[in-house]
């Protein structure tokens, strides 16, 4: 049966006001600024500019993330208070904490972008990044009691807080040449070994092993010798992905196009962030859909599309 209430053409202007409003309320900024960037840069409806907003589990194209991400957030208090107990114990319990916090995902089909958050060894490796980290700045270590009183709130941004300047740190060293990581790696542990705190010269010799077997040769399925190597990519993006939960931006996956002129289609993903010493992201590594590399791309220069984030409550 018909509707026999005749439909409301709506009133010219008034889908591009209501974009206005939703612009203004995602970036935080006010009505008069929104609209000015809305004609400014051509922002379409639900997009905003990468400058503001945040994007901490971009919704990708992956079900079977978005499913862990869902369950994570599901938790009773009780299993975030567990979690968070065991996520104040540095190294390998923060290591094994984010790794599970921010899980595998992949690239949109054609994209270009294969795996994301992945790699064999990332608990290890972040694990092995705390280890430089209280060895070449322990002043950046928080208290322990301190991170015991956080625990027990079972709240993950609190531990955040607590831990911001080592995981900082963290990422910081992940930028080092290949070369230079490793050889900092190697020297951290091998002064850990000599530690006498007895679980933290165990926890060394542990790690020290894995290293040694993640850069030792293996031979492929065709007969090839090949070294697996650090999974340094899924490592630098799960921890791209953490900071940005403190100081705003938009993390890898997340879907934008280039801000060259209004009627750029251009589309890419976000597979990395760089970092200042402070504050949200200085820039993105963003791969075009098509490419064959990634670009080197300011904020002010990208949008980002609409329904990013996912909303898994």
């Amino acid at each position: 049966m018909s509707d026999s209430t005749p439909r409301r053409t709506p009133a010219p202007g008034r889908a591009r006001k209501r974009a206005i409003r939703e612009h203004a309320a995602q970036a935080g900024v006010a009505y008069s600024v929104a609209a000015r960037h809305l004609e400014s840069v051509g922002l379409r409806p639900g997009e905003t500019l990468a400058t503001y907003g945040r994007t901490i589990y971009p919704i990708g194209f992956d079900p079977h993330r978005q499913l862990l991400v869902e369950r994570r957030e599901r938790r009773s208090f009780e299993e975030r208070v567990s979690d968070t107990r065991r996520a104040v114990v540095l190294p390998h319990g923060r290591a094994q904490h984010l790794v599970e916090r921010f899980p595998p995902s992949r690239g949109r089909t054609g994209s270009g972008v294969g795996a994301l958050y992945h790699g064999e060894g990332r608990v290890e490796l972040l694990a092995m990044l705390y280890i430089v980290v209280a060895t070449e700045s322990p002043g950046l270590l928080p208290e322990v009691g301190d991170l015991a009183w956080i625990a027990e709130l079972g709240e993950d941004t609190a531990l955040d807080t607590a831990c911001a300047e080592i995981d900082r740190e963290a990422r910081r060293l992940l930028d080092r040449e290949a070369r230079a990581l490793w050889a900092g790696i190697e020297a951290a542990l091998a002064g850990a070994e000599h530690s006498t705190d007895w679980q933290v010269r165990q926890e060394a010799i542990r790690q020290a092993a894995l290293l040694h077997t993640m850069m030792s040769p293996r031979v492929g399925h065709a007969g090839e010798p090949y070294v697996p190597g650090l999974p340094v990519a899924g490592a630098r993006q799960i921890l791209d992905a953490l900071l940005i939960v403190a100081d705003d931006g938009h993390a890898p996956g997340t879907r934008v196009r280039l801000l060259t002129q209004p009627n750029d289609t251009r589309s890419g993903t976000i597979i990395g962030a760089r970092w200042g010493s402070s504050g949200p992201p200085v820039g993105y590594l963003v791969w075009l859909d098509g490419a064959t590399a990634p670009l080197s791309v300011c904020p002010e220069d990208l949008i980002v599309l609409a329904r990013q984030e996912t909303n898994p409550r």
